[in-house]
């Protein structure tokens, strides 16, 4: 029996270790990504995240764990680009379908956005403006897509363009959508990140879109970093993945999300929206999308990610066609 309990116990201090161990590599880690690197269940792993953050640690966030300190800090691009990478991936397989040929759209900086850039390549007659040097890669062999840089400073943690320079050449450009992502997400500040430039000019990114479709997978739910983006009454859209069953609180967060009327876009078939029944503590229903009452507008239908691209497509040309005649 005492033999037993050693050997569980040995085995529950190498987990915490190598989970305290990942969270200072990484900043943020999921919860998702923990179970799958240290080979147990998300249950465990949630177990473990409580022991350490009673130790002071770690802090729990929405489906994951962070740095403690309240605010957490920004990862660099090696360690981004291996967290939630199916998630990021479906997102973006979601986003690309907002996109028509002949559109103009902007693109910031992120591991998201650098995976929808790869597919927006396949898009004809596109015209991308971009201050992430990964988004740029990702479009140059594209034939028929036309990538604009703007100028900046190069920020070497996540390739991108940043300070005033960036900024100016934003001014005066007008096109149909953004896409951002960020470091957190919440229905009280929006979209923020955590350096000071960077946020600075995804504002002026935002400034140039008559539409704003923040990409961010459910680990981003309900956190909150030092300089704000993107407010809540600014963002048309969020595209993200479907939380766990267990994370209460980032149903609650999209919940709170849709309330204040952003449109959410749940990848892999599930849809949130307000106007209803609340959805915290269970899973959106994927066959009876609800709708939603947008902001000194019509009343919007959530579509599921599940549903072919060229019916979302039509969906959206549908609405915008409605929306002028009004």
């Amino acid at each position: 029996m005492v033999v037993g309990v050693t050997v569980s116990f040995v085995f529950a201090a190498e987990r915490r270790q190598l989970i305290l161990e990942m969270v200072r590599a990484n900043g943020a880690v999921s919860l998702r990504e923990l179970a799958r690197v240290v080979q147990t269940s998300e249950v465990t792993v949630r177990r473990d995240v409580r022991a350490l953050e009673a130790e002071g640690l770690l802090d729990r966030r929405h489906g994951g764990a962070v740095l403690p300190g309240g605010f957490t800090r920004e990862s660099g691009f090696p360690q981004k680009s291996h967290l939630a990478t199916a998630e990021k991936t479906a997102i973006a397989d979601v986003a690309a379908g907002l996109v028509e040929e002949g559109e103009a759209v902007v693109v910031g900086a992120g591991t998201t956005t650098q995976e929808l850039a790869r597919r927006l390549a396949r898009v004809p007659g596109l015209t991308v403006v971009t201050n992430s040097l990964l988004v740029a890669q990702a479009l140059a062999h594209a034939n028929r897509v036309e990538v604009v840089m703007t100028g900046g400073t190069l920020r070497g943690s996540n390739y991108a363009l940043v300070g005033s320079g960036a900024e100016q050449s934003l001014q005066g450009l007008r096109v149909s959508r953004a896409f951002l992502s960020g470091s957190g997400l919440t229905a009280e500040r929006g979209l923020s990140t955590s350096n000071m430039l960077s946020a600075s000019v995804d504002r002026a990114l935002v400034q140039a879109a008559a539409e704003v479709v923040v990409l961010a997978d459910h680990t981003k739910l309900g956190t909150d970093t030092m300089f704000q983006t993107v407010p809540t009454d600014v963002i048309t859209r969020l595209v993200t993945d479907e939380p766990p069953a267990h994370d209460d609180r980032a149903g609650t967060e999209l919940q709170a999300l849709a309330d204040q009327g952003v449109q959410i876009t749940v990848a892999g078939g599930a849809s949130a929206s307000g106007g209803g029944e609340g959805m915290a503590g269970r899973r959106p229903r994927r066959e009876s999308p609800l709708p939603v009452q947008r902001r000194g507008g019509p009343t919007a239908q959530l579509r599921s990610a599940g549903a072919p691209l060229h019916e979302q497509q039509a969906g959206e040309r549908a609405r915008v066609a409605d929306m002028r005649r009004r």
